[in-house]
Protein backbone atom coordinates (compact mmCIF):
# COMPACT_ATOMS: atom_id res chain seq x y z
CA UNK A 1 0.00 0.00 0.00
CA UNK A 2 2.90 2.32 0.57
CA UNK A 3 3.33 2.85 -3.17
CA UNK A 4 -0.26 3.70 -3.99
CA UNK A 5 0.09 7.40 -3.22
CA UNK A 6 2.88 7.81 -5.76
CA UNK A 7 0.95 5.77 -8.32
CA UNK A 8 -2.34 7.63 -8.22
CA UNK A 9 -1.44 11.20 -7.33
CA UNK A 10 -0.85 12.02 -11.00
CA UNK A 11 -4.01 10.34 -12.27
CA UNK A 12 -7.16 12.18 -11.06
CA UNK A 13 -7.94 13.92 -14.35
CA UNK A 14 -6.93 10.99 -16.59
CA UNK A 15 -8.95 8.60 -14.43
CA UNK A 16 -12.13 10.66 -14.75
CA UNK A 17 -11.61 11.28 -18.46
CA UNK A 18 -11.44 7.55 -19.21
CA UNK A 19 -15.00 7.10 -17.94
CA UNK A 20 -16.29 9.78 -20.33
CA UNK A 21 -15.13 7.91 -23.46
CA UNK A 22 -17.73 5.77 -25.31
CA UNK A 23 -16.37 2.47 -23.97
CA UNK A 24 -15.39 3.99 -20.61
CA UNK A 25 -18.93 5.24 -20.04
CA UNK A 26 -20.27 1.73 -20.69
CA UNK A 27 -17.70 0.31 -18.28
CA UNK A 28 -18.89 2.74 -15.62
CA UNK A 29 -22.55 1.93 -16.31
CA UNK A 30 -22.16 -1.84 -15.92
CA UNK A 31 -19.73 -1.67 -13.03
CA UNK A 32 -21.98 0.79 -11.19
CA UNK A 33 -25.02 -1.41 -11.74
CA UNK A 34 -23.23 -4.38 -10.20
CA UNK A 35 -21.96 -2.39 -7.23
CA UNK A 36 -25.37 -0.85 -6.52
CA UNK A 37 -27.13 -4.22 -6.82
CA UNK A 38 -24.77 -5.71 -4.24
CA UNK A 39 -24.58 -2.70 -1.91
CA UNK A 40 -28.18 -1.44 -2.11
CA UNK A 41 -27.43 1.91 -0.43
CA UNK A 42 -30.39 3.46 1.37
CA UNK A 43 -31.19 6.92 2.73
CA UNK A 44 -29.56 7.64 6.07
CA UNK A 45 -27.17 4.70 6.02
CA UNK A 46 -23.57 5.36 6.99
CA UNK A 47 -21.44 3.89 4.18
CA UNK A 48 -17.66 3.65 4.02
CA UNK A 49 -16.11 3.90 0.54
CA UNK A 50 -12.60 2.47 0.92
CA UNK A 51 -10.31 3.59 -1.88
CA UNK A 52 -12.87 5.98 -3.33
CA UNK A 53 -10.41 7.73 -5.63
CA UNK A 54 -12.06 10.64 -7.44
CA UNK A 55 -15.52 9.40 -6.49
CA UNK A 56 -16.47 7.88 -9.85
CA UNK A 57 -18.65 5.28 -8.12
CA UNK A 58 -19.29 7.26 -4.95
CA UNK A 59 -21.76 9.59 -6.61
CA UNK A 60 -24.29 6.79 -7.14
CA UNK A 61 -24.22 6.04 -3.42
CA UNK A 62 -24.47 9.69 -2.34
CA UNK A 63 -27.38 10.26 -4.72
CA UNK A 64 -29.39 7.62 -2.89
CA UNK A 65 -29.29 9.58 0.33
CA UNK A 66 -26.58 7.64 2.13
CA UNK A 67 -23.96 9.37 4.26
CA UNK A 68 -20.57 8.49 2.80
CA UNK A 69 -17.05 8.57 4.18
CA UNK A 70 -14.74 8.58 1.16
CA UNK A 71 -11.35 7.16 2.08
CA UNK A 72 -8.18 7.09 -0.02
CA UNK A 73 -4.41 7.29 0.35
CA UNK A 74 -4.06 9.82 -2.48
CA UNK A 75 -4.71 13.43 -1.50
CA UNK A 76 -5.17 14.66 -5.11
CA UNK A 77 -7.76 11.95 -5.78
CA UNK A 78 -9.62 12.78 -2.56
CA UNK A 79 -9.48 16.49 -3.28
CA UNK A 80 -11.17 15.93 -6.63
CA UNK A 81 -13.86 13.76 -5.00
CA UNK A 82 -14.53 16.35 -2.29
CA UNK A 83 -14.96 19.03 -4.95
CA UNK A 84 -17.54 16.90 -6.77
CA UNK A 85 -19.64 16.28 -3.68
CA UNK A 86 -19.49 19.64 -1.94
CA UNK A 87 -22.74 20.20 -0.08
CA UNK A 88 -23.57 16.47 -0.13
CA UNK A 89 -23.44 14.08 2.85
CA UNK A 90 -19.87 13.18 1.95
CA UNK A 91 -16.68 13.50 3.97
CA UNK A 92 -13.20 12.81 2.64
CA UNK A 93 -10.63 11.12 4.88
CA UNK A 94 -7.07 10.30 3.84
CA UNK A 95 -5.40 7.13 5.05
CA UNK A 96 -4.34 3.55 4.47
CA UNK A 97 -6.94 0.78 4.11
CA UNK A 98 -4.60 -1.64 5.87
CA UNK A 99 -4.97 0.31 9.15
CA UNK A 100 -8.32 2.09 9.23
CA UNK A 101 -8.69 4.96 11.75
CA UNK A 102 -12.23 3.97 12.75
CA UNK A 103 -13.75 2.07 15.65
CA UNK A 104 -15.28 -1.35 15.24
CA UNK A 105 -18.76 -1.46 13.71
CA UNK A 106 -18.73 2.18 12.60
CA UNK A 107 -20.61 1.69 9.32
CA UNK A 108 -23.81 0.08 8.08
CA UNK A 109 -22.12 -0.96 4.85
CA UNK A 110 -18.66 -0.90 3.32
CA UNK A 111 -17.65 -0.81 -0.34
CA UNK A 112 -14.23 -0.89 -1.98
CA UNK A 113 -13.78 -0.64 -5.75
CA UNK A 114 -10.51 -1.54 -7.49
CA UNK A 115 -8.30 -0.77 -4.51
CA UNK A 116 -7.54 -4.24 -3.15
CA UNK A 117 -5.19 -5.17 -5.99
CA UNK A 118 -2.80 -2.41 -4.86
CA UNK A 119 -2.58 -3.63 -1.26
CA UNK A 120 0.20 -5.99 -0.21
CA UNK A 121 -1.89 -8.03 2.24
CA UNK A 122 -5.38 -8.30 0.73
CA UNK A 123 -6.67 -10.66 3.42
CA UNK A 124 -5.74 -8.26 6.24
CA UNK A 125 -7.33 -5.37 4.34
CA UNK A 126 -10.60 -7.29 3.99
CA UNK A 127 -10.44 -8.10 7.71
CA UNK A 128 -10.20 -4.35 8.39
CA UNK A 129 -13.26 -3.72 6.23
CA UNK A 130 -15.19 -6.34 8.20
CA UNK A 131 -13.99 -4.87 11.49
CA UNK A 132 -15.51 -1.44 10.80
CA UNK A 133 -18.79 -2.92 9.49
CA UNK A 134 -21.70 -3.35 11.87
CA UNK A 135 -23.03 -6.83 12.56
CA UNK A 136 -25.49 -7.84 9.88
CA UNK A 137 -23.96 -5.24 7.55
CA UNK A 138 -22.77 -5.64 3.99
CA UNK A 139 -19.21 -5.65 2.66
CA UNK A 140 -18.75 -5.28 -1.11
CA UNK A 141 -15.31 -5.50 -2.70
CA UNK A 142 -14.61 -5.23 -6.44
CA UNK A 143 -11.30 -5.80 -8.20
CA UNK A 144 -9.74 -6.32 -11.61
CA UNK A 145 -10.32 -9.96 -12.54
CA UNK A 146 -7.22 -12.04 -13.27
CA UNK A 147 -9.33 -14.45 -15.37
CA UNK A 148 -10.49 -11.79 -17.81
CA UNK A 149 -9.13 -11.24 -21.34
CA UNK A 150 -8.48 -7.67 -20.15
CA UNK A 151 -5.98 -9.10 -17.65
CA UNK A 152 -3.52 -10.20 -20.34
CA UNK A 153 -3.54 -6.72 -21.85
CA UNK A 154 -2.93 -5.24 -18.41
CA UNK A 155 -0.07 -7.67 -17.78
CA UNK A 156 1.48 -6.69 -21.10
CA UNK A 157 1.20 -3.01 -20.19
CA UNK A 158 2.77 -3.83 -16.82
CA UNK A 159 5.72 -5.47 -18.56
CA UNK A 160 6.17 -2.24 -20.51
CA UNK A 161 6.32 -0.29 -17.25
CA UNK A 162 2.77 1.10 -16.99
CA UNK A 163 2.72 3.20 -13.81
CA UNK A 164 -0.49 1.61 -12.49
CA UNK A 165 -0.67 -1.93 -13.84
CA UNK A 166 2.97 -2.63 -12.97
CA UNK A 167 1.92 -2.28 -9.32
CA UNK A 168 -1.36 -4.23 -9.52
CA UNK A 169 -1.85 -7.82 -8.36
CA UNK A 170 -4.92 -9.10 -10.23
CA UNK A 171 -7.22 -11.43 -8.31
CA UNK A 172 -9.56 -14.20 -9.49
CA UNK A 173 -13.19 -14.47 -8.29
CA UNK A 174 -12.38 -17.66 -6.35
CA UNK A 175 -9.42 -16.03 -4.64
CA UNK A 176 -11.59 -13.06 -3.71
CA UNK A 177 -14.18 -15.31 -2.08
CA UNK A 178 -11.41 -16.93 -0.03
CA UNK A 179 -10.34 -13.60 1.49
CA UNK A 180 -13.11 -13.65 4.11
CA UNK A 181 -14.08 -16.39 6.60
CA UNK A 182 -17.77 -16.20 5.65
CA UNK A 183 -19.68 -17.23 2.55
CA UNK A 184 -19.86 -14.64 -0.20
CA UNK A 185 -21.49 -14.17 -3.58
CA UNK A 186 -19.42 -13.18 -6.62
CA UNK A 187 -20.36 -11.81 -10.03
CA UNK A 188 -18.43 -10.21 -12.87
CA UNK A 189 -19.10 -7.46 -15.39
CA UNK A 190 -17.43 -6.08 -18.54
CA UNK A 191 -17.56 -9.01 -20.92
CA UNK A 192 -16.52 -6.95 -23.93
CA UNK A 193 -13.11 -5.67 -25.03
CA UNK A 194 -11.66 -2.19 -24.86
CA UNK A 195 -11.57 -1.88 -28.66
CA UNK A 196 -15.11 -3.17 -29.30
CA UNK A 197 -17.68 -0.78 -30.69
CA UNK A 198 -20.25 0.44 -28.14
CA UNK A 199 -22.97 -1.48 -30.00
CA UNK A 200 -21.04 -4.75 -29.88
CA UNK A 201 -20.08 -4.09 -26.26
CA UNK A 202 -23.72 -3.85 -25.19
CA UNK A 203 -24.51 -7.14 -26.94
CA UNK A 204 -21.52 -8.95 -25.45
CA UNK A 205 -22.30 -7.63 -21.96
CA UNK A 206 -25.88 -8.87 -22.19
CA UNK A 207 -24.66 -12.32 -23.25
CA UNK A 208 -21.97 -12.53 -20.60
CA UNK A 209 -24.29 -11.56 -17.79
CA UNK A 210 -26.99 -13.96 -19.00
CA UNK A 211 -24.45 -16.80 -18.91
CA UNK A 212 -23.16 -15.83 -15.48
CA UNK A 213 -19.64 -15.74 -16.89
CA UNK A 214 -16.79 -15.44 -14.39
CA UNK A 215 -14.40 -13.92 -16.93
CA UNK A 216 -15.65 -10.33 -16.89
CA UNK A 217 -12.92 -7.74 -16.35
CA UNK A 218 -14.58 -6.47 -13.14
CA UNK A 219 -15.23 -8.94 -10.32
CA UNK A 220 -17.29 -8.06 -7.25
CA UNK A 221 -17.98 -10.00 -4.05
CA UNK A 222 -20.75 -9.38 -1.54
CA UNK A 223 -20.45 -10.63 2.04
CA UNK A 224 -22.77 -10.29 5.03
CA UNK A 225 -21.08 -9.78 8.38
CA UNK A 226 -22.54 -12.32 10.84
CA UNK A 227 -24.91 -11.03 13.48
CA UNK A 228 -22.86 -12.79 16.15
Amino acid sequence: MTGKKAIFDEWPEKYDQWFTTPIGSLVKKYESELILDFLKPAPGEMIFDAGCGTGVFTGDVVSRGSQVIGFDISHPMLKRAAKKFGGSPFRAVQGDISTLPFREESFNKVVSVTALEFITDARSAVAELFRVTRRGGVVVVATLNSRSPWAERRREEARKGHSIFSKAVLISPDDMLALAPVHGVVRTAIHFHKDDSPEKAVELEREGQAMGSMTGAFAAVRWLKPQE
